[in-house]
């Protein structure tokens, strides 16, 4: 890219919302919710992870709207979980690039030319994600 050669070490910044949701959840959780899908076999797409412990799960577009709803049929939405969507109007920073001074986002998964256009429906992993959350938290 033209604007990386120009300014080398810049961070890149992705919007949310037209390619892709991501489903936030924190690292620790994120790495046993990755462990457990890829057994499963279930279709993933590319997941990173923060400097500030965060990891990050893109998946299709709509998943943050449809997020409270998909709780609530699945039998989380009472359970205090650290799990949120972000969804249009936001941006995260992608990998390798350094967040505000704190250091390099890096995948824990990368994208595929299989995943990157495609994204997995949020419903498929939100179950495992939810469960685990729940169970790293207590």
């Amino acid at each position: 890219m033209k604007a990386w050669s120009a300014y080398p070490g810049a961070s890149l910044l992705l919007p949310v919302g037209r390619a892709f949701d991501v489903i936030e959840v924190a690292e620790a959780a994120g790495r046993r919710a990755l462990v457990r899908l890829e057994r499963m076999g279930l279709p993933l797409g590319p997941v990173c992870a923060t400097p500030t412990g965060r990891a990050r799960f893109f998946v299709a577009p709509g998943a943050a709207a449809e997020l409270p709803q998909l709780l609530y049929r699945m039998g989380w939405d009472d359970a205090d979980l650290d799990l949120h969507g972000l969804g249009p109007g936001s941006h995260i920073t992608a990998p390798p690039s350094d967040l505000g001074g704190l250091g390099p986002v890096r995948w824990l998964r990368p994208p595929t030319l299989d995943t990157a256009g495609s994204p997995p429906q949020a419903r498929l992993l939100l179950g495992t994600l939810a469960y685990i959350c729940h169970r790293t938290h207590f």
